[in-house]
């Protein structure tokens, strides 16, 4: 890995910061800058200003973000409204990440989730290499980081999950191994009776629409989406059960405690997932342009 002055001279103030790269350090670094520059560089890079760490796959899209001053915080929206699923299974003992990214939602969960045990699967090895950047703890009984295929991983799943977080986009957007029928099939699958999937997608509303119309038939039906215009990504949260009907009145009896634990505004969640409930996934998700 190298470190180099922040070759982005429009941002991060006087001093720009620096980036950091998977890279010997007797590489050719002007070019790297150049590749850098112009968009055709090919591997993850870190970008640290200030009190901001964050993880790229191309300028114009942060993958991660991470806050030096508080580690183990979510910094973006949709990594915190992914956090609903507790709001459907309130005490999980098995998630499965799939994508890692630089981490946060894993080292959220394993900070707050005592009794979870987390296994990530990510299939980038050059993301895997910056693990160490986004303060990740190491692997033990709760926490295991894996490298592999996503689809792979929950075709060949044994164990059941109670909660499947589906974050794993690239340079190029979403693998087609993880948006098939056959895919969401496995997953379905792999989750207990009363599991619940978490899906965060990106996109074209054309590619937004086949793939949430993928998942409705998959689940029979049964899923909230969630659009989040402050990051332009869209939830879908999805239950194993296809008669399952949350409990909104307990749930909402809940969502202050689990605010103070937690440190998200779960009333707000609460709100926005039963009115999206209300009104319909596609209404809610496609049709209308609302900041929830």
């Amino acid at each position: 890995m190298i470190e180099l002055p922040n070759p982005f001279a429009d941002e991060g103030g006087a001093e720009g910061g620096v980036i950091r790269l998977l890279e010997p350090n007797d590489c050719d670094r002007e070019k790297i800058i150049a590749q850098l520059l112009n968009d055709t560089y090919n591997k993850p890079f870190v970008i640290e200003q200030s009190d901001f760490r964050g993880l790229y796959f191309s300028r114009d899209f942060t993958q991660s973000g991470m806050r030096l001053s508080d580690s183990t915080a979510l910094e973006f929206a949709y990594t915190r409204k992914m956090m609903s699923f507790l709001l459907f299974v309130h005490e999980p003992r098995c998630i499965l990440m799939l994508g890692l990214g630089g981490g946060s939602l894993a080292k959220f969960c394993h900070r707050h989730l005592l009794r979870a045990c987390i296994t990530a699967v990510e299939i980038d090895p050059d993301v895997l290499a910056f693990r160490d950047q986004f303060l990740l703890p190491p692997d033990d009984v709760r926490l295991k980081v894996l490298q592999g295929d996503a689809a792979v991983y929950v075709r060949d799943c044994e164990e059941k999950c109670d909660v499947i977080m589906l974050d794993a986009f690239g340079r190029d957007g979403a693998s087609p191994s993880v948006s098939s029928r056959g895919f969401y099939l496995d997953v379905r699958a792999a989750l207990t009776a009363n599991g619940v999937m978490v899906v965060n997608m990106i996109g074209p509303k054309a590619e937004r629409t086949a793939h949430l119309d993928t998942i409705a038939n998959v689940f029979n039906g049964n899923i909230v989406a969630l659009p989040i215009k402050s990051d332009g990504n869209y939830l879908v949260f999805a239950f194993r059960d296809s008669s399952f009907e949350p409990r909104w009145r307990w749930i909402e009896s809940q969502t202050k405690a689990m605010q103070k634990r937690f440190g998200l505004d779960f009333p707000k969640f609460a709100a926005t997932l039963k009115r999206s409930r209300k009104e319909g996934y596609l209404q809610t998700t496609l049709l209308q342009n609302e900041e929830v």
